[in-house]
C-alpha cells in the first residue's frame, strides 16, 4: 500500500478508537514518525494529511531542514536528545517530546535563552521503568512541575512515554491509564509555564489502547511507511 492509503487506513483507524469510547476523533493528532525516511517519503506523508511529523534523530533532522521536508506541517523531535546536540534542535523544532532529564531541562532552558524564544517542550516518562529506557519516574513528575518557575524559557506541555513492546492488545493499558492519571494530577499544579495539553502515546502496535486511555497524539511510523531496514543503516 501507499504512504497515502496507509494514513488514510490509519485515520479510519484512529476515528474508530476515539468513537468507541466517546471521544472527539478531532482532539487526537498523527504524528509521523520518520525516522529512516527520505525526504521525499516525509512529504509524501504530510501530503496524505499527516499533523505533524517527529524524527528521532539529530542528523537526520538537520538534513531534511535543509531539503524543506517538512514543509506543511510541524516538525517535533521525538527521540532521546543529547545535551552537547541541544542547539541544532531548540528553535528548529515546535516541540522536544522527549525530554527525560533535569540536565537536559537546564540545556534547553540555557540554549532557548540565548535565543530569546519559548521552547515547548514534553516530560519524557519511563512509566514501564525499564532499565534501557530514559525518562522521568513518574514519581518525578509533579515535584518537577512544581520546579517549573525556574524554566522560564520553556512551557511544559504535556507527557510522553514509550511503553514496553506489547505483542497483544491490551497489555499495555494499565501504563496508559497511569499516564492519563498523571496528566490529571498535573493539572492541579498547573503553572504559567506548564500547559498540559498534550498526552503523547501509543505506537503502530497499540494506539487504539492509547486513544481509549486520553492520547492526544499518536506516533506512527511502521505502519505508516513499511518496516525499517536497520541493516541499511550505518549510523547505528
Amino acid at each position: 500500500m501507499s504512504i497515502a492509503e496507509n494514513v488514510a487506513r490509519i485515520r479510519a483507524e484512529m476515528e474508530a478508537a476515539a468513537l468507541a469510547c466517546g471521544r472527539d476523533p478531532k482532539e487526537i493528532q498523527l504524528c509521523a514518525a520518520t525516522k529512516m525516511n527520505d525526504a521525499d517519503a516525509v512529504r509524501q506523508a504530510i501530503a496524505a494529511g499527516v499533523d505533524c511529523c517527529g524524527e528521532n534523530r539529530v542528523q537526520e533532522l538537520t538534513a531534511k531542514l535543509s531539503q524543506n521536508a517538512y514543509a506543511g506541517a510541524p516538525v517535533h523531535f521525538i527521540g532521546h536528545l543529547q545535551t552537547n546536540k541541544v542547539r541544532q534542535v531548540v528553535g528548529k523544532v515546535s516541540l522536544i517530546q522527549s525530554v527525560d532529564s533535569e540536565h537536559l531541562l537546564l540545556a534547553i532552558q540555557k540554549e532557548a535563552a540565548r535565543q530569546g524564544m519559548i521552547q515547548d517542550i514534553l516530560l519524557e516518562v519511563n512509566i514501564g521503568q525499564e532499565e534501557s529506557k530514559s525518562g522521568f519516574g513518574a514519581e518525578d513528575i509533579l515535584p518537577l512541575v512544581e520546579k517549573a518557575g525556574e524554566f522560564p524559557n520553556i512551557c511544559i506541555k504535556g507527557l510522553m512515554a514509550i511503553p514496553p513492546i506489547s505483542h497483544n492488545s491490551g497489555e499495555n493499558l494499565k501504563f496508559f491509564q497511569k499516564m492519563f492519571q498523571l496528566t490529571v494530577d498535573i493539572k492541579k499544579k498547573i503553572d504559567d509555564n506548564v500547559k498540559v495539553d498534550c498526552l503523547s502515546m501509543g505506537m503502530s502496535g497499540d494506539f487504539p489502547d492509547a486513544i481509549a486511555c486520553g492520547s492526544t497524539m499518536i506516533r506512527v511510523g511502521t505502519a505508516i511507511f513499511g518496516a525499517r531496514n536497520y541493516a541499511k543503516d550505518s549510523s547505528q
